[in-house]
């Protein structure tokens, strides 16, 4: 028989944890609120959910009140995402928008030892605070932390959401390498909106994820990417690393990307596959290290295999173009910090953020912004604390690593920001001397080619 319960005055089913049950019936009933992390993955990723019949809205919201909300009913010392994610939900369910009787919240738990974990529980003690303690909150995570009877992940579920991180992660590397030098402003978002319109709906339809399908997709966005006019120049090239909900969310990083471009850069951001990868090798290796059934293991090594396969494919659909910088493989990176941290360093993003920044600079975006929130002990050893081991891997690291938390003015955060591109750009003088071998200009006809069909090739100058 099911637990139940009276709370915030309205009674509710409890499940086996003894928290309030998101129920099969409210599959109908419910809709579903997911926080905005990266908007373009995002989108994507809740199509997928609505063609298995739920109801589920991408939260938007990002006025001050969400920061408000936030400190209202979180610990202004707890972690800077959870603050904005638990702030975000409260003000949604505030704002008259949703019957709070019939919303249900979900949230991200990876199972790590980082506070990210524990962001679940903090939500729901915000919840009881704030009197909607009766709004059930649904766990999306692989590591059977919790589980609800009315939702759960199955294998045709999982490969969908896979393909929608790759879709996602091939359109944000793109847009950024294609928005800074496009002669028509505001065509490269136009695109963007349309692929991900189409996408969403081939996931919601349930397809678009099967190899037959997927592979012919990724070759149409970058075939359309590549029909853009662009108008090359010489820029500071920017990459961006860090805890993962500053990295991407605009709502976290005070709009970081959207700063860098006013101020003339093109900006890197490495995809979420990468982090998917590094959770899903964490696993292997603490089977490895600690034991574990061989079952498990044989498990977890098919999904590591799947996605990187994922990964091949979309490395194999760039090659053609060489006019757009594909990412490092999952196995460069991890090549990358032998030597330098161990790879058993995976709280938080782990040795993945060191890797990150040695990957960005060999692949010429040697200016780095570290976002991470304040007192993230985690960002703190792998991020901060390795920029001097990367400067003395490869000098042409100029890193500043930026705290975020709701105490922090955006005027500092600029100001850090435009003193490191204030180096960059000293430097990029010391090469300015150097010949460059890129055209003046190349547009449309020409960049929509890929290499074998066009002669000579060119390549964008390493600053």
């Amino acid at each position: 028989m099911k637990k139940t319960a009276i709370i915030n005055s309205q009674k509710v089913t409890l499940n086996k944890y003894g928290h309030v049950d998101f129920t099969p019936e409210m599959k109908k009933t419910h809709t579903i609120l997911i926080p905005n992390m990266a908007t373009i993955h995002f989108r994507l990723l809740r199509n997928v959910f609505i063609s298995y019949g739920y109801k589920m809205e991408l939260l938007t919201n990002s006025s001050r009140s969400v920061v408000d909300e936030g400190l209202k009913y979180v610990h202004n010392d707890t972690c800077y995402p959870a603050l904005l994610v638990i702030g975000q939900m409260i003000d949604a369910l505030n704002s008259g928008k949703y019957d709070p009787t019939r919303t249900a919240l979900m949230i991200t738990q990876t199972g790590g030892g980082c506070r990210a974990s524990n962001y679940i529980h903090l939500l729901r003690k915000a919840l009881v605070k704030a009197g909607y303690g009766y709004v059930p909150v649904i766990s999306l995570n692989l590591s059977g932390l919790e589980s609800c009877s009315g939702f759960r992940l199955t294998l045709p579920m999982i490969r969908k959401l896979v393909a929608g991180v790759v879709y996602g992660d091939m359109m944000m590397l793109l847009r950024n390498q294609v928005i800074p030098y496009e002669i028509n402003r505001g065509e490269t978002d136009a695109l963007v909106e349309r692929l991900t319109e189409e996408l969403s709906q081939q996931l919601a339809q349930n397809r678009g994820y099967r190899l037959s399908e997927f592979a012919p997709n990724l070759e149409n966005i970058v075939r359309e990417f590549a029909k853009i006019p662009v108008q090359y120049r010489d820029i500071t090239r920017v990459g961006i690393v860090g805890e993962i909900y500053v990295k991407y969310s605009s709502l976290g990083n005070n709009n970081l990307e959207d700063f860098l471009r006013e101020q003339d850069c093109e900006v890197m951001v490495p995809g979420i596959m990468g982090f998917l990868l590094f959770k899903v090798d964490n696993r292997l290796e603490d089977i490895k290290l600690y034991g574990g059934s061989r079952l498990k293991y044989m498990v977890v090594d098919a999904l590591f295999r799947y996605l990187t396969k994922m990964e091949r494919v979309m490395l194999d659909t760039l090659a053609p173009y060489p006019q757009f910088k594909a990412p490092a493989t999952y196995e460069h990176l991890k090549s990358l910090v032998d030597g330098v941290i161990g790879h058993g360093s995976k709280m938080g993003e782990g040795w993945l953020l060191t890797a990150e920044m040695l990957e960005l600079v060999e692949s010429g975006y040697p200016n780095i912004v570290c976002t991470q929130p304040f007192g993230c002990l985690p960002n703190h050893i792998v991020g901060k604390g390795m920029v001097r081991k990367v400067r003395q891997i490869d000098p042409r690291a100029n890193i500043v690593p930026i705290d975020y938390d709701p105490g922090s003015t955006i005027v500092n955060q600029e100001n850090r920001i435009k003193l490191m591109l204030a180096v960059a750009r000293e430097q990029q003088q010391l090469f300015a001397k150097e010949p460059s071998h890129m055209p003046a200009d190349d547009t449309t006809e020409a960049a929509a080619m890929p290499q074998k069909e066009r002669e000579p090739s060119f390549a964008k100058p390493a600053v």
